[in-house]
């Protein structure tokens, strides 16, 4: 059985194998420029994979490809070897899929989404939707209807009134400039008024027939959908403090740690490609008209989920951004992108869009301007959208358990696509 599952064309419609068109055709090239790389190791271990149906040597291949993609910084990664830890992930899932051990499946294809390369990408989409379609079929009957009859447990909320949520908050939050707040607002009017000027805005009506409203807080409809896939995760207060850290774990192990109330340290789910991921989430949202506006590109959508406390530290982004708040409530803080100078960018490359103040605690010998600077800020209430134009330096924080979407997109101009 192992062995039919590493088997190549000849798998045709076959149910008990996960079909990898593109990994068969593009296999002898692969293996010739791995080897022009060095990977001879990598070769032996991943032809027997292919040949025996060898779980161990499977296993031993992806290890392999792991430890290339972690050698040095990640954009010195040549991607030969994404490629290669693509299709290392590929044959362990189907060696385990024909064992029928899906949840190993699930995490081999995830691994492969997240840290491979693109030119087998497709195989791994194709293999998840099979293995999801599977997965569905072998629940009984009576599974199915437990999980229909039962009340559902929803995302919990910390209770809190304003006195106590201005504690929290930064230094004279909501006294200043709050967002202009839009209802039954026309593309036409936020071309005008919002987008072409460079103003915020939130727009208070537009999410109310998106299924994502009902469904997200449902916490049985995502560990049906989701449980059983890898996502990377943040834990830690935010990526500018030095005891953050990244993990992968299952989407179920995440909301066990965002429902408890045992966990000291939080775990955010940020800035992830999520609904590249897990297609039938990407059905429970729909994309904002405001979107196109400029005659841009959408980037992929990004995902952010976790706990009351949650904060993503000052800066800034190259593009339009809608922040669509579905689950939960934010606080959010803005300043304007000629303010930069005066809000203390990190030197590094790598953190030149984040700013060296930490609004939370501000340090006014090292920043003397900061808290003097003028500001806009607001509460995005859950079914708000809230428009971010480029360069805006923009705190968020989330003063309940929140899941948000963003929608980034860029103009005409800066667009590939003309």
């Amino acid at each position: 059985m192992a062995a039919a599952a590493a088997t190549t064309a000849a798998d045709g419609g076959d149910a008990s194998v996960i079909e990898t068109p593109t990994l068969e055709k593009e296999f002898p090239c692969l293996l010739q420029r791995i080897s022009e790389q060095g990977g001879y190791a990598f070769v032996s271990m991943t032809s027997l994979a292919a040949s025996g149906g060898d779980m161990r040597a499977a296993e031993a291949a992806r290890e392999m490809a792991w430890e290339q993609l972690h050698s040095g910084p990640w954009h010195s990664v040549l991607p030969i070897w994404r490629d290669a830890y693509s299709m290392a992930c590929l044959r362990v899932a189907k060696l385990h899929y024909a064992a029928g051990n899906f949840v190993e499946v699930f995490r081999a294809l995830d691994m492969g989404l997240i840290m491979g390369g693109t030119l087998l990408r497709h195989d791994l989409e194709i293999a998840v939707e099979k293995v999801e379609a599977k997965a569905r079929d072998i629940r009984s009957f009576e599974e199915r209807q437990i999980d229909d009859e039962k009340n559902g447990s929803r995302l919990n909320f910390v209770d809190f009134n304003e006195a106590e949520m201005l504690q929290v908050l930064p230094i004279k939050s909501l006294s200043s400039k709050i967002v202009k707040k839009q209802s039954g607002l026309s593309l036409e009017g936020f071309l005008r008024d919002y987008f072409l000027s460079g103003t915020p805005v939130i727009i208070s009506d537009s999410m109310a027939h998106w299924p994502a409203r009902t469904k997200w807080s449902d916490v049985d409809y995502l560990k049906r959908v989701a449980g059983d896939r890898t996502i990377p995760v943040e834990v830690g207060k935010n990526y500018l403090c030095r005891e953050w850290k990244q993990e992968l774990i299952t989407f179920s192990q995440f909301l066990e740690r965002l429902l408890s109330t045992n966990s000291a340290v939080p775990t955010y789910l940020a800035q992830h490609p999520l609904f590249d991921q897990i297609k039938e989430l990407r059905k429970d949202v729909l994309i904002p008209d405001y979107c196109c506006a400029g005659g841009g590109e959408l980037r992929p959508l990004n995902a952010w989920f976790g706990p009351a406390g949650t904060v993503t530290p000052l800066h800034h982004d190259p593009h339009h951004n809608i922040l669509a708040q579905v689950v939960g409530k934010k606080y959010v803080r803005l300043y304007p992108a000629f303010l930069s100078e005066e809000l203390y960018p990190h030197a590094e490359t790598m953190l030149c869009n984040s700013s060296q103040v930490d609004l939370d605690n501000i340090d006014d010998v090292a920043f003397p301007r900061v808290r003097d600077l003028e500001f806009m800020d607001c509460i995005l209430d859950e079914g708000e959208m809230l428009y971010i134009p480029p360069k805006w330096w923009h705190y968020v924080r989330s003063l309940t358990t929140s899941f948000s979407v963003s929608f980034w997109w860029n103009n005409s101009e800066g667009s590939s696509v003309h």
